[in-house]
């Protein structure tokens, strides 16, 4: 489990993220949602320990990810941020070796190489695994990145945008390599997502944000109604029922 305790972060003397504790339940597809500007990547950065609060803690499994040592970070969290400098001459199966870096310290052995097979397999692109990343679609090259984040073996995923730039065909593909990480290989994925459908449709769990505060959070049919999407966003929408899942009309 992750447990968050009165997080803060203040940036340039403003105040980006404050005072915010949840608990992300385990084996679960939690999806954080808010207008742009609510403090979501900022959470997600936080809980990865890629930025420090002015106050809080973040603990996964026990562990005191401020406190910890790296190695033991990088063998519970798997991260895979918005913009990712790699050398674009990498192969795919190069980039997605990288992911094996807290088990191999980049000496590959046997089960790093099935890792990474199995990686490549889960992702779909096991076809790809001997082609350049400049060679490769907006698509395939975040199918890549999401080799190898799974690459890893974290319990724990931690995903910013990661539907960005993805026609809708990707992006439903995506979400269902996603979702069987989930429901097949038990991990637990923290998402951060601007389409309210989406999250509304895989999700387990909702998380808003507003203004850097956590404002609710809830199965999609808690958060997923008029009056709550209207204290996130300040729009009025509209909500359907489509296949047993709630569907958001905006503007309406």
């Amino acid at each position: 489990m992750i447990e968050i305790e009165g997080l803060s972060m203040d940036r340039d003397g403003v105040r980006v993220l404050d005072d915010v504790s949840l608990q992300i339940p385990d084996r679960s597809l939690t999806m954080l949602i808010g207008p742009n500007g609510a403090g979501k990547s900022t959470l997600l950065g936080l809980i990865a320990r890629l930025l420090r609060p002015s106050a809080g803690h973040v603990r996964v499994d026990g562990l005191d990810v401020f406190r910890a040592a790296s190695d033991a970070v990088a063998r519970k969290l798997a991260i895979l941020r918005q913009e990712n400098h790699i050398l674009p001459q990498l192969t795919v199966e190069e980039l997605v070796g990288f992911g094996r870096y807290p088990h191999s310290r980049g000496r590959l052995a046997a089960e790093d190489r099935r890792q990474i097979a199995d990686a490549l397999h889960r992702a779909n692109i096991a076809a790809l695994a001997g082609r350049r990343l400049f060679e490769l679609s907006g698509g395939q090259r975040q199918r890549a990145f999401l080799a190898m984040v799974l690459a890893q073996d974290t319990p724990y995923l931690l995903l910013d945008e990661p539907l960005n730039n993805l026609d809708p065909r990707q992006a439903i593909s995506m979400m269902q390599v996603l979702r069987r990480a989930v429901t097949d290989l038990g991990k637990s994925i923290v998402m951060v997502v601007h389409d309210v459908n989406c999250a509304s449709f895989y999700g387990d769990r909702i998380v808003a944000m507003n203004a850097g505060r956590l404002v609710a959070m809830g199965s999609p049919k808690d958060i997923v109604v008029p009056s709550t999407l209207r204290m996130i966003y300040g729009v009025d929408m509209s909500v359907h029922e489509v296949g047993g899942a709630r569907i958001v009309q905006p503007f309406s």
